[in-house]
């Protein structure tokens, strides 16, 4: 069905930064979850998407797809792709309202300061994490840029370097299924991993030179688990991340350890609001129905 994919995230219905998520429900959402989901953007799929299970939770109780939610606050439980997580969205009884947070699955430290090196950039250290998802992390400075006042197309570019740079020189693992042992992207940041009241920004440009809009919920998860692997953010402190694109914050925290290797349950806070329905049309005789794609 990936047609349906193309004709939705692709021009003349979505846009190059198009995202989106397919709800699943009945027998594909078992193991005691409220749905599933199938995250999708303009090159293909994704394992795992903090954003989208923000605003998957409201769409949850505003739409009847939990039974009976409870006040304040009702657990939304979702089987994404890289395994269960649950995310917990107010409740007054009749709307769903913000903020939602939701706990990850256990998310780790793949990788730090590992020495790659990256075309027209030289040699950069990169650390690699684990959020339902595997990202490259690494200040924008290395690079040449500035995380905040950058060109976004620069930060693309070398984003985009770094990840294919990686892939090439890293091979990745995962404890549970080699499935999701792939990297999605890279997240250049302001460099500010010690903990601080004060947000550190980040852009994370991911598959096919896609730019997230939002602080990105599994790349927060990443960064907590690095963040906590070394020492810079103890259990329970609370962080805020903001985007470099819009300006939206995250918040995250390590809650608790993981099992027998070293990762921890990470919950991560955000807002999603509405911005409307459509209703999208098909036509068989369009050269074009299955959409169409600039870069």
């Amino acid at each position: 069905q990936d047609h349906v994919r193309r004709a939705l995230m692709h021009e003349p219905r979505g846009h190059a930064g198009m995202y989106g998520a397919v709800v699943v429900r009945g027998g594909a959402a078992a193991e005691g979850a409220h749905l599933a989901a199938l995250f999708v953007h303009g090159a293909g799929y994704s394992a795992m998407c903090g954003h989208a299970v923000i605003a998957l939770g409201r769409f949850a109780l505003d739409y009847g797809l939990v039974p009976a939610p409870a006040r304040p606050e009702t657990a939304v439980r979702l089987r994404c792709p890289c395994g269960p997580v649950t995310a917990f969205v107010p409740w007054d009884g009749h709307r769903s309202g913000n903020p939602v947070r939701f706990h990850s699955v256990p998310a780790f430290a793949a990788a730090t300061d590992v020495a790659i090196d990256v075309p027209g950039h030289g040699k950069v250290v990169v650390d690699i994490g684990y959020g339902g998802t595997f990202y490259a992390f690494l200040s924008a400075e290395q690079l040449g840029l500035d995380v905040c006042s950058s060109r976004t197309s620069d930060l693309v570019s070398a984003a985009s370097a770094v990840t294919e740079a990686v892939k090439k020189q890293f091979k990745l693992h995962h404890p549970e299924s080699e499935d999701l042992a792939f990297l999605y992207g890279t997240i250049l940041t302001d460099g500010k991993d010690a903990f601080s009241e004060e947000p550190t920004t980040n852009i994370c440009v991911f598959a096919d030179e896609q730019v997230d809009r939002s602080p990105t919920g599994s790349g927060v998860t990443a960064r907590i688990a690095l963040q906590h692997h070394k020492g810079l953010i103890q259990l329970g402190q609370t962080r805020t991340f903001r985007s470099s694109t819009t300006g939206s914050v995250f918040s995250g925290k390590a809650e608790a350890k993981f099992g027998n290797y070293n990762a921890v349950i990470v919950e991560v806070s955000g807002e999603a609001f509405y911005t409307g329905t459509a209703t999208f049309t098909v036509e068989e005789e369009d050269p074009l129905k299955h959409g169409f794609f600039f870069k």
